[in-house]
């Protein structure tokens, strides 16, 4: 992330702080945030305390995105902890004996569907920027005695990861969280195998969105302020150097008093790293 304040003038702060899930509410201090990095960390940290709470919830994302038998599999935090806007493992073709690697694993709902498809024989990697969701996904391994993944702390722009080493690369609506998208592709380019391929869902939109918008810490770390227009996004893949690239699924969000919240963009798309 940049040194400098990507937020510009902060619009004064709203209380229904929500995940990407509209689920819960956190209340965040814009005078102690001066990056998009603070103001998700701090975000993602919060709901990591509340997974337990929100998992009772009647409006979380792993209810609306993954199967009834994906859900049972899970512990009641690790579902709590969901804030995707998609179910990339769902739709992926995991394989035995791949390595999946997850950019911004959360509290690790998509690491354990995704190790149970890949077997005994297979590697997940979770990774993440929030000691808390880390910690969170850890206990979550242990209660599913989970063994073949391994949760990393990093930032999506720099991956710890080594060259040409990941089968898969998925993430559930968190490349919408970052200024330097461009980077992020860049990284999962790099980490991909030569035939390898990512299963992304994210935000996006049809259309631009307005600057105040943008410059919103709340609208940012709810996934929204961030959302690149779909089809910018698409190009700034394919110039990358992925092939192939295939929408998946994609769905308009409805809803909210703003006018501008009807382009908002539910995205699912598969590229190939084929050099």
């Amino acid at each position: 992330m940049s040194d400098s304040n990507p937020f510009g003038t902060l619009i004064p702060n709203r209380e229904d702080m929500r995940c990407c899930d509209g689920g819960a509410s956190i209340e965040i201090s814009h005078v102690q945030l001066d990056s998009i990095t603070d103001a998700v960390r701090h975000q993602y940290g919060a709901l990591a305390k509340k997974a337990a709470e929100r998992a009772s919830s009647s409006t979380k994302a792993s209810d609306r995105f993954y199967t009834e038998e994906q859900r049972y599999t899970l512990t009641d935090e690790a579902a709590g902890a969901s804030a995707g806007c998609g179910n990339p493992v769902g739709i992926a073709d995991v394989n035995p004996g791949e390595t999946v690697l997850d950019l911004g694993s959360g509290g690790g709902i998509d690491c354990f569907l995704a190790a149970r498809e890949v077997g005994e024989t297979g590697h997940v990697v979770g990774i993440d920027m929030t000691p808390e969701m880390l910690d969170l996904a850890r206990t979550n391994a242990e209660k599913l005695q989970t063994g073949n993944i391994v949760f990393k702390l990093g930032h999506i722009e720099s991956i710890p990861q080594e060259d040409n080493s990941v089968d898969l690369v998925i993430s559930n609506c968190v490349i919408a969280l970052s200024d330097k998208k461009d980077r992020v592709f860049s990284e999962i380019f790099r980490i991909l195998k030569p035939g390898g391929r990512f299963v992304i869902s994210d935000v996006v939109t049809d259309k631009p969105l307005p600057v105040d918008v943008r410059r919103s810490a709340a609208e940012w770390v709810d996934c929204v302020a961030g959302a690149a227009v779909m089809g910018d996004y698409i190009e700034m893949i394919a110039e990358t150097g992925f092939t192939d690239i295939e929408v998946l699924e994609e769905r308009t969000r409805s809803g909210g008093a703003e006018e501008w919240r009807d382009s908002l963009i539910d995205l699912t798309l598969r590229g190939f790293k084929n050099t």
